[in-house]
């Protein structure tokens, strides 16, 4: 039998609701797709933080080395402030195992329904590839003469050759794998003279490379509007870490609900486990009310299955969560009145009844 070690680090907030749902749902799938998931549970997070000062042990890294993928929860919480909860635990994984391309695919799952009405959901199917390891996230920067009138701060992105490179790279090659084999490359040259002037130069170098792969460019302002109003003129779309965070927030909007909205922060050479996550937060509003959408856990669990090759059962997954969004079994966010148990039991229902094939 197959066997795979999962990391789980549900971590704060809704993140044990939806982890706990997820490993369930996995769990069930697994039994009738003929692997096994060996997991491994980390109590890393802000709890973790109140009682040690830290998010995550010092050899946290090297804990998490052997797995064959981690499934990441959520971070943050309102008594923390967030840059420590982020920096503390979640961006060290990233970075630390590298996990330079983040991506987040978005479309309309059946029985759902985005706020643009007169848009057909087929015109919303997009993959997103996230810049994952610099950027504005890169971490350089500090503070001098701290409260002071004259206090200063900067926060420098950083963008290398090498890091541009291979997330473009990346994009292209994700592109040329789905139907349409179009890319739009995300950019604010015009302003950041600099860094994203770089980034339009390796953008047109690397197209080169990919002749079967059409591709345009967006300025991030005007590529908000283009996804309102002309969402059928995209497909895969690349974009820096702070862009993209920002446009995928709005695809998901756009597709129905944050709570739908996978993640896959993934290194491409698999030197270091990949590490997959909802992207809906902590959601510390509705946290222990039940009622936790746990769609965007499951979708990237499928994500995490593809990744380990488990093709056939990533699409039994998702095949079982679209029949049970068309059947109105939804949380409340996408208008239903469904807790986040029902919907776990309706899908793993839907997998009973499925025929996963090994």
């Amino acid at each position: 039998m197959r066997r795979y070690r999962i990391a789980a680090i549900p971590a704060d907030g809704i993140g044990p609701e939806v982890i706990g749902a997820g490993l369930e749902v996995l769990d069930a799938l697994a039994t009738r797709a003929g692997f096994a998931l060996d997991v491994d549970h980390y109590d890393w997070g802000s709890a973790f933080y109140r009682r040690t000062g830290a998010m995550m042990p010092a050899d946290g890294l090297a804990q998490l080395r052997g797995a064959d993928a981690i499934y990441f929860g959520a971070v943050g919480a309102p008594d923390i402030p967030d840059h420590i909860t982020l920096w503390g635990l979640r961006l060290v994984i990233a970075q630390g195992f590298d996990q330079y391309a983040n991506l987040r695919p978005t479309r309309i799952l059946a029985g759902t329904q985005g706020p643009l009405r007169d848009v057909p959901a087929a015109d919303i199917d997009w993959m997103i590839v996230r810049e994952n390891s610099e950027g504005e996230y890169a971490g350089v920067g500090g503070r001098a003469h701290r409260g002071l009138p004259e206090e200063v701060a900067t926060e420098v992105a950083v963008f290398t050759r090498t890091g541009v490179t291979r997330v473009l790279r990346y994009a292209f090659a994700q592109a040329r794998a789905r139907r349409r084999r179009h890319l739009t490359v995300v950019t604010k040259s015009n302003a950041q003279r600099y860094g994203l002037v770089l980034w339009d130069e390796v953008a047109a170098e690397v197209a080169k490379d990919f002749p079967d792969v059409t591709w345009d460019k967006e300025l991030v302002d005007a590529m908000t509007v283009r996804m309102v109003r002309r969402p059928a003129s995209l497909d895969t779309i690349v974009a820096t870490n702070l862009h993209a965070d920002i446009l995928s927030d709005l695809a998901a909007a756009l597709a129905g609900s944050i709570g739908i909205a996978p993640t896959a922060n993934v290194d491409p050479e698999r030197r270091f486990p990949s590490m997959f996550e909802p992207i809906h937060g902590s959601a510390f509003d509705i946290t222990g009310k039940g009622i936790a959408n746990p769609v965007g856990a499951f979708w990237t669990a499928a994500m995490m299955l593809e990744h380990l090759g488990e093709n056939a059962a990533a699409t039994a997954l998702m095949a079982a969560v679209e029949q049970v969004c068309a059947a109105g079994i939804v949380t409340p966010d996408l208008g239903g009145r469904s807790n986040t148990v029902e919907v776990t039991r309706a899908v793993c229902n839907a997998i009973a009844g499925a025929n996963v094939a090994s």
